[in-house]
């Protein structure tokens, strides 16, 4: 049986990977050879928001359970999502409302995924499973680069179509995974106990209603919601403002409970609790800044600097990931070594350096010639390397650090809540990345990405007296 689980468990992390591949890999190539300029390009990187919010909705797919079908539904629709690309062309409203859908599913699946295999595996067997998910999330996207040195030989419409088939393979075998435990009882409160408690601290609902104000705000910036419909923010506003003002109405003292031990808020309002949390979630924001605000604008200088479809999957996405998994593997091996606090430093500026060999190959590399001479290809083979090398060094540290300061009793949700912060700083960090690259220039923005890093490094001591406190 535990043979079986850690082929599920493979399996499932296989197509949790695929959809962000596409993501980050398919779309930049395939929008940038259409001749789509790179501020435009960027802004699509915060229809990745729905990664960052997904905790939002996790609790609906808790309730609900079945998670073998919710991750097969999400795969279905995601097939569906891309056959639609591959029947359209161009660039226009139906770009931001297809990559919003296929990301909005993507991250559903990700919600039943991490909570199916949460319940399906033994504490004895977490370390194995845990090691293959990682590996086949990353082989997943490898899968989408595959898809990206196809298109040079089925066209964009044949890579759409395959990606399509394999979305509907997955959303097939997921039915034939091991069913469900039953549900375990929980100490928690009621969703609707939950509420009601709520309504009754107008501060803590007000706090709330900012909240979904912002990520209302993040979604208009992704699909510009605002433009089509002018009325937009002033409906928003008068519907908050109203429910804000209906429950002061409806105040009632007795029926305040302790809301961290709510099933929807109740994990973010015990991390907020937690002394010195804000500056270890600014550090969070800031660490894998250098890292996200060059990634999405790393394949459109590819794209620019006259390489083929083939030789910015094989090169790029496919052996840029696997070096990525071997620096994750040497920054494990550092970290057990040296120490998680130690590591984040130290493999963080391994991190930020590696940033120059982008910057030298953008000084370096002429664009718009459309023909690349050996050096070019040695160098901006080399910079590729190094980065997806040293990327993975820090993103080792990084997830230690991640996991050693969770609560164990809720490890899981915190874990989501905490790579959410992250994921935020990866979405505006690419919507900024369009702009600073088109107005900048790729070589002065890439060298701009270089001195990201630093900031991150003010906020160590919080870290420091974080990762002390969860040892003790």
């Amino acid at each position: 049986m535990p043979r079986s689980k850690f082929f599920w468990v493979s399996l499932l992390y296989f197509s949790s990977g695929f959809p962000l591949g596409l993501f980050y890999d398919i779309f930049p190539v395939y929008f940038r050879q259409q001749g789509i300029e790179l501020k435009s390009i960027g802004l699509i990187s915060l229809l990745g928001l729905a990664w960052t919010l997904k905790f939002i909705w996790a609790p609906l797919v808790d309730h609900f359970r079945h998670h073998r079908i919710w991750m097969a539904a999400m795969d279905l629709m995601m097939g569906f999502a891309m056959l639609f690309f591959a029947v359209k062309s161009g660039f226009g409203p139906w770009v931001w409302i297809g990559i919003g859908v296929i990301t909005l599913f993507s991250a559903t699946n990700d919600i039943a995924t991490d909570a199916y295999s949460i319940e399906l595996l033994e504490k004895g067997e977490i370390g194995l499973a845990n090691g293959l998910r990682i590996g086949f999330y990353r082989v997943g996207m490898l899968g989408a680069g595959f898809i990206l040195i196809l298109s040079d030989y089925v066209s964009w419409k044949g890579a759409f179509i395959l990606s399509a088939l394999i979305f509907l393979a997955g959303a097939v075998c997921v039915l034939f995974a091991p069913k469900e435990k039953p549900r375990l009882s929980r100490s928690i409160l009621s969703i609707s106990l939950e509420i009601k408690s709520i309504l009754s601290r107008p501060r803590l609902f007000g706090a709330i209603l900012l909240f979904f104000l912002g990520a209302l705000w993040l979604v208009d910036r992704a699909i510009h919601l605002s433009r089509s419909f002018p009325s937009f923010w002033p409906i928003a506003f008068a519907i908050m403002l109203s429910v804000f003002m209906l429950s002061l109405l409806l105040l009632k003292k007795d029926e305040r409970t302790d809301t961290t031990e709510g099933p929807m808020f109740g994990a973010l309002l015990s991390l907020l609790q937690r002394p010195g949390i804000l500056p270890v979630l600014v550090f969070i924001l800031l660490f894998k800044l250098p890292d996200s605000a060059m990634g999405f604008m790393i394949k459109p200088f590819w794209v620019d600097s006259g390489f083929s479809n083939t030789e910015i999957g094989l090169v790029s996405v496919n052996i840029g990931l696997g070096l990525s998994i071997a620096g994750g593997l040497a920054g494990g091996w550092v970290t057990d070594k040296i120490g998680i606090f130690k590591a984040l430093w130290v493999l963080g500026l391994f991190q930020g350096f590696s940033n120059l060999g982008y910057v030298i190959a953008a000084w370096v590399i002429p664009h718009g010639t459309g023909t690349l001479v050996l050096s070019h290809r040695v160098l901006i083979y080399f910079a590729s390397a190094i980065e997806s090398f040293n990327s993975g060094l820090g993103t080792a540290a990084f997830l230690a650090f991640l996991m050693a300061i969770v609560d164990k009793r809720r490890s899981a949700t915190e874990y989501a809540l905490l790579s959410s912060v992250f994921a935020l700083s990866r979405s505006f960090a690419g919507w900024a990345g369009g702009f600073g690259a088109q107005y900048l220039g790729y070589a002065p923005y890439f060298l701009l990405t270089l001195f990201m890093m630093f900031p991150a490094y003010l906020f160590l001591p919080w870290v420091k007296r974080m990762l002390d406190r969860m040892e003790n």
